[in-house]
């Protein structure tokens, strides 16, 4: 027998019963999309201003970004959940949200005065933001590795990080409607870095639970 085929013949062994890896996937999304929205309507609810807002592109920007960021992270997990699934050439889709990123920061600096640049950086709730985005990422980061759980991945470790990096993009896309700061500026740092924190627990996590 051939090492890929033992490698499947296992998997399968160890698969759990019930739905399939991407039906447990997307239910996994949903559901912890439902306590992401639960807590954010507990706990923040939408800014006062939200109908001046949809005419910014910045705010816009941050979902754009996000939900980019959740998409890549989750179909990637998706595709390496599966034993023998290459990970190197489907790892540069995560160039396409820092790409984004990258050509919106440019285009601040460009059009806000240097003066302004560390106000748009710092922003308002930064604090706020580091606190937030993590509490509304743990539900869906619980669903989304028992619903990787089910597949076979050849890394527990990398699974766990696109996990984690699934579930920050969801509570940050979350927090947005909630979030008064815009710049593409506080987003590269602030979004990213409280992003940056729930993927190191979906990593720690992931090692441990995801083993098979």
């Amino acid at each position: 027998m051939k090492t890929e085929d033992l490698i499947t013949a296992l998997a399968a062994d160890a698969r759990p019963s019930g739905p399939s890896l991407p039906a447990g996937l997307l239910l996994a999304v949903g559901a912890g999309g439902v306590v992401a929205a639960i807590l954010f309507s507990a706990l923040l609810g939408l800014r006062g201003d939200l109908v001046a807002a949809l005419g910014s592109p910045r705010f816009l920007f941050k979902f754009l970004v996000t939900g980019t960021l959740a998409v890549v992270a989750l179909t990637l997990a998706l595709r390496l959940a599966r034993p023998g699934a290459p990970a190197s050439g489907v790892l540069a889709l995560l160039a396409v949200p820092v790409a984004l990123l990258a050509v919106a920061v440019a285009a601040e600096l460009v059009a806000v005065p240097e003066t302004l640049w560390m106000r748009r950086l710092v922003g308002e709730n930064w604090a706020f933001c580091l606190v937030m985005v993590p509490l509304l990422s743990a539900g869906p980061l619980a669903f989304l590795l028992w619903a990787l759980k089910r597949g076979a991945p050849e890394s527990p470790l990398l699974s766990g990080i696109l996990a984690g990096l699934g579930a920050g993009a969801i509570g940050a896309f979350t927090y947005a409607a909630h979030c008064p700061d815009d710049s593409p500026l506080f987003v590269a740092v602030w979004y990213t870095l409280a992003v940056a924190m729930v993927t190191a627990a979906g990593a720690l996590l992931g090692r441990r639970l995801l083993r098979w």
